[in-house]
């Protein structure tokens, strides 16, 4: 017979999160002497000491990482498997992840959200954003179920079926301080070279990481997302390409100054995309609604601004 069971398991990865038995306790709706006693039982059970006790602090023994670490894959497949169970039975997924690159603002999805919850009340959206090739990577890891905008084309092997949404462009622009705004004519490496790029870290954590735009020895000032971007370029911390519909109120108002370059970027294409074969009530709603209803152009704004999300084709 099993010595460890998948409520032990939770108990120890609740304390190790928690760093204490009383945080578990709180976490799980449980009286402390509860958690206690399913952790003594296990160590006996195992013979085997899980946690070291620092007064009310915690921290996890050797063994007791071991266990966790194939453990959390046990309690991660019994989630997935209790999904699954309730997805059959009723034909909606009880969680359902959208994906997105980080140009895009997910307030642009607020009324298909409020569409969704009136037919789908039951199923838990969570919101994911990722940077370039981070993007994909959380299909493939499934830490999304459906990307609503991913830049550029997926990684070879397949696995996922993608449709284009639309295109998104780019301009280069400084601000009004910068040395390149003064500069008259189109901007070559050379004029480049000497200052500081202002760049999108890509959020992969497996795949092969993509950066874009960067010469060879380029001083480079790498931000997290689209938004830090945007707000270092506008604070004149370096240049780059920003996608146009971000840009262009601040371009009218004299606080951005495009350039011509030689080298311009060209328009990128967003994509759905969506693992193959997964075909849940919730996923098959969210690809009828935004094939009906492109979603670029509320979501291609910091304010999501339509009136400014003038960068998209259909």
């Amino acid at each position: 017979m099993l010595k460890i069971s998948l409520d032990a398991l939770l108990t120890v990865d609740t304390i190790a999160r928690r760093g204490s038995f009383s945080g578990a306790a709180k976490e799980l709706y449980r009286v402390p002497s509860t958690i206690s006693y399913t952790v003594a039982k296990l160590e006996e059970d195992l013979s085997v000491q899980l946690f070291e006790r620092f007064g009310p602090r915690v921290v996890l023994t050797a063994a007791g990482e071991e266990l966790l670490k194939e453990g959390r894959y046990l309690l991660k497949a019994a989630s997935d498997l209790e999904s699954r169970v309730r997805r059959v039975a009723s034909g909606w997924e009880t969680e359902f992840a959208l994906g997105m690159d980080s140009a895009l603002a997910p307030l642009g999805l607020q009324d298909d959200i409020r569409a969704f919850y009136e037919v789908a009340d039951q199923t838990r959206l969570r919101i994911v954003r990722e940077a370039l090739s981070g993007t994909w990577e959380s299909l493939l890891d499934r830490r999304v179920d459906l990307l609503v905008g991913a830049a550029g084309e997926g990684p070879s092997g397949g696995g996922y079926t993608a449709e284009p949404l639309g295109t998104m462009s780019f301009v280069f622009v400084v601000a009004p301080g910068h040395p390149l705004a003064a500069v008259r004519h189109r901007l070559n490496k050379a004029d480049l070279a000497v200052h500081r790029a202002v760049s999108v870290a890509d959020s992969v954590r497996v795949l092969q990481a993509r950066t874009v735009g960067l010469l060879f020895g380029q001083d480079t000032l790498t931000v997290p997302d689209m938004q830090t971007k945007y707000e270092f370029q506008l604070a004149g911390l370096g240049f780059g390409f920003l996608p146009e519909a971000w840009a262009r109120a601040d371009i009218d108002a004299g606080r951005l100054v495009v350039k011509e370059v030689e080298e311009p970027k060209p328009d990128e294409t967003l994509y759905m995309a969506w693992r193959t074969g997964e075909d849940g009530a919730a996923m098959q709603w969210w690809r009828e609604r935004l094939r009906a209803q492109p979603p670029l152009a509320r979501m291609l704004s910091q304010n999501c601004n339509v009136e400014r999300a003038t960068g998209i084709a259909p």
